[in-house]
């Protein structure tokens, strides 16, 4: 556990210094960089009117560790200031079954509804000429799972409900072209239980770096790089994780992913989110000189967030 930690933390460190120097050696891309800031007023805004209270709701397809779920989820400004904001970010999901008898875990299938959250405490703040948005963030995930059957088609018996939960640090870096997000996510208390007569279950500590750029201000595309181990030491190793996201309309996104590593295979999953404010119907407009990705990263919900677990077949314990 203490090597996980110090583990995370170097990891972090490490990120906080190649995002520190990313925008020097990085030229700007889109057309909005290029124009200068003042020209498209962006130092002119006021950010008590763009970082507003937004809320709505989100859902996810089951993905390599991660479950199928729905749920509400809320962006709360704790504090606005000239050039930063210091926030809370909540979510609550129903975790539900996998689908068509094939596992999130690797065998055992989740089955059966439960309830995880997820909170995230953390501060954002633009550069000098709000040419990019620099942020850190660090909170709690749980994650209650239902078990049932296996997929392998071993029989099993006394299937397990168990409780898994971390603690996760992120760094993020935005501009109108390019987003990167380093995060830690560190498995605490439990992690490994029984799932069944046949399987234990471990929650894993995941590492990693998404590179994003945005095609266009509503399509965006990104790859990542993520490192995986856990007590179970069948999952350790390394894995990457593309994405596709697309604003379908203001507030409303669609995500497809796609992973790969040694463990999980190749996993394709989707999403949906939608947030509105609490100012009228809809998010602020996007049609707004102002509201360019640099503005809107400022009160986008912070990513990865679920607890990933996997499982590995043991023989049977004293009273299965």
């Amino acid at each position: 556990m203490l090597r996980s930690v110090r583990l995370s933390f170097a990891i972090a460190g490490s990120a906080a210094l190649a995002l520190a120097y990313t925008p020097i050696a990085i030229s700007p891309v889109g057309a909005e960089e290029t124009e200068p800031a003042k020209e498209t007023g962006m130092l002119d805004l006021n950010l008590r009117d763009a970082v507003k209270l937004n809320y709505g709701f989100q859902g996810q397809l089951q993905g390599a560790g991660t479950p199928n779920e729905a749920g509400l989820g809320a962006f709360i400004p704790l504090n606005v200031g000239k050039n930063s904001v210091a926030f809370v970010d909540f979510l609550v999901n129903a975790n539900f079954s996998d689908y068509g008898n094939y596992s999130s875990l690797i065998n055992t299938e989740v089955s059966g509804t439960t309830l995880s959250t997820s909170t995230r405490l953390g501060y954002r703040w633009l550069n000098s000429d709000r040419s990019w948005m620099f942020g850190v963030n660090a909170g709690y995930d749980s994650r209650p799972m239902a078990t049932g059957p296996a997929d392998t088609g071993v029989s099993v018996s006394n299937s397990q409900t168990v409780f898994f939960q971390q603690v996760a640090a992120g760094l993020e870096a935005v501009s109108n072209s390019w987003n990167f997000n380093a995060y830690a996510l560190v498995p605490i208390g439990t992690t490994n239980a029984r799932l069944n007569s046949v399987y234990q279950g471990g929650s894993l500590d995941t590492y990693g770096l998404d590179v994003g750029y945005s095609i266009t201000p509503d399509f965006r595309a990104s790859i990542g790089y993520y490192y995986q181990n856990g007590d179970l030491n069948t999952a350790d190793g390394s894995g990457v994780l593309g994405r596709l996201a697309y604003n379908i309309t203001n507030g409303l996104t669609l995500g497809v992913n796609l992973s790969y590593d040694d463990a999980f295979d190749t996993r394709v999953s989707g999403d949906l989110k939608y947030r509105f404010g609490s100012n009228g119907y809809g998010a602020p407009s996007s049609k707004k000189q102002w509201k360019t990705p640099v503005i809107q990263a400022l009160t986008e919900t912070v990513k990865h967030r679920d607890v990933r677990v996997h499982d590995y077949g043991m023989e049977s314990a004293t009273g299965f």
